[in-house]
């Protein structure tokens, strides 16, 4: 068999093999996204379990959480956090910061203009042609007998993501869902915090493990 056919052989059995890009995942959010590139954080822990499902060639995963941010925040710096980044998949984490601030500083996010921004980001990220992952924003405080203080904005804010998902038909983690039941078995004495939160909001161990169990599920879900 001469050089030259064997050459074309061989080129040709390259080309056979199906180069698959990795799969960027971009986390989009606040502190608890911030945190979560941290050594034992969700997004580490998703890079655990990418490994040890032997798919480390396929998924790539890129943190961008600033701490204190709000939907507005995330509306402002998208273009260089997300877009710039050329993300394959997006998940907006966001919802916390909004809900919380009204009360604790003043400068959280009206419902109406909450629901405004949040459609207005999403958008976008769409429009670029990245794939959308919602979530909805977890706890401020993990009592079950609904006596946290900003139970009820929470769960406002969280129904709203909730109904643009299904309206959107886009996939959603719902940890808000998720916390609440969680806390339901495993809080028996009603603490504010320590089951999943290390103090009422930012994410303890298991926290960590259970925001990316539940992020990774949903990743694997889209195509």
């Amino acid at each position: 068999m001469s050089r030259l056919l064997l050459l074309a052989l061989a080129c040709t059995t390259l080309l056979s093999f199906d180069h698959q890009a990795k799969k960027k995942v971009l986390f989009f959010g606040d502190s608890i996204t911030q945190a979560g590139v941290n050594p034992g954080g969700y997004i580490r822990l998703i890079d655990s379990i990418i490994n040890a499902e032997g798919v480390a060639d396929r998924y790539e995963t890129i943190g961008a959480g600033i701490g204190g941010n709000k939907i507005y925040d995330l509306f402002l710096r998208m273009d260089a956090d997300v877009l710039a980044k050329k993300p394959d998949i997006c998940i907006v984490y966001i919802g916390v910061n909004d809900v919380w601030h009204k009360t604790s500083s003043g400068t959280g996010t009206d419902y109406d203009k909450f629901g405004r921004f949040y459609e207005a980001v999403v958008a976008k990220i769409r429009n670029a042609g990245i794939r959308v992952i919602l979530a909805t924003p977890a706890v401020i405080g993990e009592r079950t007998d609904h006596s946290n203080a900003q139970d009820g904005d929470l769960n406002l804010y969280s129904n709203w993501i909730r109904n643009y998902a299904s309206a959107q038909k886009l996939p959603l983690v719902d940890l808000r869902r998720i916390f609440l039941d969680y806390n339901l078995k495993n809080n028996p004495k009603n603490d504010e915090k320590g089951i999943l939160t290390s103090d009422r909001v930012h994410l303890n161990a298991k926290g960590n493990l259970v925001v990316a169990q539940a992020m990774w599920q949903a990743i694997r879900g889209v195509d």
